[in-house]
């Protein structure tokens, strides 16, 4: 399960950067009903093995700050990627929301890597 939950992320991360460079050559490739589909089935199944794990390793967020800190930063990964996408009114933005995205994820795989917190 751990590898999976590892996979998805993966083909997350590797489909929003695929995302960002239609964005800036391509945009048209981002209107296709599948592109905006499979993010969500994607990211849905890593939550919820991400949540299975937890569950049945009995891991409470509130007891292991590295679950807590790792979630916060899953959190800001969304919206940042969200800004980067959708929002960002310019290439300048676009690639600054790419940057924040990136160092989120970074700093998600760290953390699922070490167990040990960054800001906390």
């Amino acid at each position: 399960m751990k590898h999976f939950h590892m996979l998805l992320a993966v083909i997350s991360v590797s489909f929003f950067t695929l995302r960002f460079f239609w964005l800036i050559k391509s945009p048209q490739l981002l209107d296709k009903k599948w592109v905006k589909i499979s993010p969500h089935i994607i990211d849905t199944l890593l939550l919820a093995i991400g949540v299975v794990m937890a569950v049945k390793l009995a891991i409470n967020p509130l007891e292991y700050l590295w679950l807590a800190e790792k979630i916060m930063a899953i959190v800001a990964y969304i919206f940042t990627g969200m800004y980067t996408l959708k929002y960002a009114r310019n290439l300048k933005m676009q690639i600054f929301g790419y940057i924040g995205a990136m160092g989120w994820i970074i700093l998600v795989f760290k953390i699922a890597h070490t167990k040990q917190t960054f800001f906390f």
